[in-house]
């Protein structure tokens, strides 16, 4: 079910709209609990998938003929390893799988916690920025005996 990158829809509506009505709902219901964890994020298409931007990638998510596709990044599953354990992951990736209830509070969990990670970043990243560059000592000539 995956849109290949050539004929990509630009907007998350459209990705949606591109879906049958069953896969619709769920896409939705994904999106509007990310929106809601994540009131600030910016909904973007990246790698032909929704995605939602605050500091950096938050999460992304597909739908596919089996499941959906949820992308916290590896420190979005890593950090969640034991509440995902009844889900196939891999390093930054988890599979849903449609034939059963969307996990939402997990949803939730994972989207408030990628918010942290991306800000403590993007605050390091400033501060690093902001730090005056070191003074360096001359070097003193030594009188020769």
């Amino acid at each position: 079910m995956a849109t290949s990158m050539k004929n990509a829809p630009t907007t998350i509506d459209a990705y949606i709209a591109s879906f049958p009505p069953d896969i619709q709902k769920i896409l939705q219901q994904i999106r509007a609990t990310v929106r809601k964890a994540a009131p600030k994020a910016e909904e973007a298409i990246r790698y032909a998938m929704p995605a939602f931007l605050q500091d950096g990638h938050l999460v992304l998510f597909a739908a596919f003929k089996h499941h959906i596709g949820f992308f916290p990044a590896p420190t979005g599953v890593a950090s969640f390893k034991t509440a995902l354990a009844p889900y196939k992951t891999g390093k930054g990736s988890v599979q849903f799988p449609l034939d059963q209830p969307m996990p939402v509070g997990l949803i939730t969990n994972i989207v408030k916690y990628r918010i942290k990670k991306n800000a403590a970043a993007a605050a390091a990243k400033v501060s690093k920025k902001a730090k005056p560059a070191p003074v360096r000592k001359k070097a003193t000539k030594r009188k020769q005996i």
